[in-house]
């Protein structure tokens, strides 16, 4: 299947950069100062019956099919050799390597009763994702101010926020023929290696934290309608129409995030169907203190700087996965389910997807 073309958004985008479509890239290298690593693992929960009898997932000699499989054979040992279930992500760089786009998407299960793949939507959304990621610059197009007019005019792009890229993603899934419905949550941050600065757009019940020295410097906070209804993307069938203003969100919604980073902070983005207005961790079973102690521990084991990412998301995969059965330990679940009001032992089945950016200085 040919690539989508540009919605009106990313038209518009054109046009108030002024950039040719047609020119190629010419651009003098710039000074980036901020190098990042990132390590990506996974973990899918046992499909059900129900969950097995809906399955339909994009067959592998489709472009979708193809990038899906491509990326999650990116993932360690530690990751679930089944795939991320109905979770996605995406890791691309951006324009003539001048950052790093991380996006998540958390499908809603639910779809299957209505003989639904949910991971058709989450893989599709992170798919056109990261189209636009890599022809987006994280922040303004890199122009040397040096050069003649004509050769600065050629620099191709143009700057591409984390909500722009979300809603063009949506509307690319909109438009998919081979996505019949489904929802999921939404997670994108863009990082500019030339400042060193984050940018993020969350919707929904995903989101990241930022670790500096050991600490929790910001956790992002989760968008709910109402308790265990966080905000969601969605397609919904023909027959429903696009404007049940109960069931879908658009990226106009999602809360934005900016801040200048320093050498050594660890970013952590992960998927998580919490239920609750606020939990105490990263995850339904992981609180952020075990988060910022795995860290810590493997910090300290050494390795070199992708080694340790990589090592810090599996541990933190295979750490909730210990927890989601141990019905002796107090989890964040339950504790938000017991504000709540309702009962809950112990950890959540559930699929996790966690991504560790290490930004280094150099």
């Amino acid at each position: 299947m040919p690539p989508a073309p540009l919605t009106h958004a990313a038209r518009a985008l054109r046009r108030r950069t002024k950039l040719p479509r047609s020119r190629a890239s010419s651009s003098t290298p710039m000074l980036r100062p901020y190098k990042f690593h990132v390590g990506a693992s996974w973990l899918a929960k046992p499909a059900d019956s129900a969950v097995r009898k809906s399955a339909s997932p994009f067959p592998s000699d489709t472009v979708i099919g193809r990038w899906r499989d491509k990326t999650l054979s990116s993932g360690s040992h530690a990751s679930s050799s089944t795939g991320a279930g109905e979770d996605f992500f995406y890791i691309q760089d951006m324009r003539n390597q001048s950052g790093l786009s991380l996006g998540i998407a958390d499908g809603v299960g639910g779809w299957v009763t209505n003989g639904v793949d949910p991971s058709r939507f989450s893989q599709a959304l992170m798919y056109h994702g990261h189209r636009y990621a890599a022809l987006g610059w994280p922040g303004e197009p890199e122009i040397d101010p040096t050069q003649d007019y004509e050769e600065r005019e050629s620099v191709e792009g143009w700057e591409l926020l984390p909500h722009e890229c979300m809603d063009m993603a949506h509307q690319g899934v909109l438009r998919e023929k081979s996505v019949v419905a489904g929802s999921s949550t939404a997670c994108i941050l863009n990082l500019n290696a030339a400042s060193g600065t984050l940018r993020a757009a969350n919707l929904g019940d995903s989101g990241f934290l930022i670790i500096r020295s050991s600490q929790v410097l910001h956790r992002q906070k989760q968008q709910t309608h109402f308790f265990n209804c966080p905000k969601q993307l969605a397609k919904l069938p023909t027959f429903m129409g696009q404007h049940t203003s109960s069931m879908t969100d658009y990226a106009s919604a999602a809360d934005h995030y900016e801040t200048k980073l320093r050498d050594g902070d660890l970013i952590i983005l992960y998927s998580d169907k919490q239920v609750a207005r606020q939990t105490d961790g990263l995850t339904d079973n992981v609180f952020n203190s075990e988060i910022t102690a795995i860290c810590s521990l493997v910090a300290r084991a050494g390795g070199s700087e992708d080694q340790q990412v990589q090592t810090m998301a599996d541990r933190m995969v295979e750490y909730a996965r210990s927890c989601m059965n141990n019905l002796e330990r107090v989890s964040p679940f339950e504790k938000a389910a017991t504000r709540e009001g309702q009962a809950w032992f112990g950890g959540k089945m559930d699929e996790y997807v966690a991504h560790l950016l290490y930004l280094f200085k150099r």
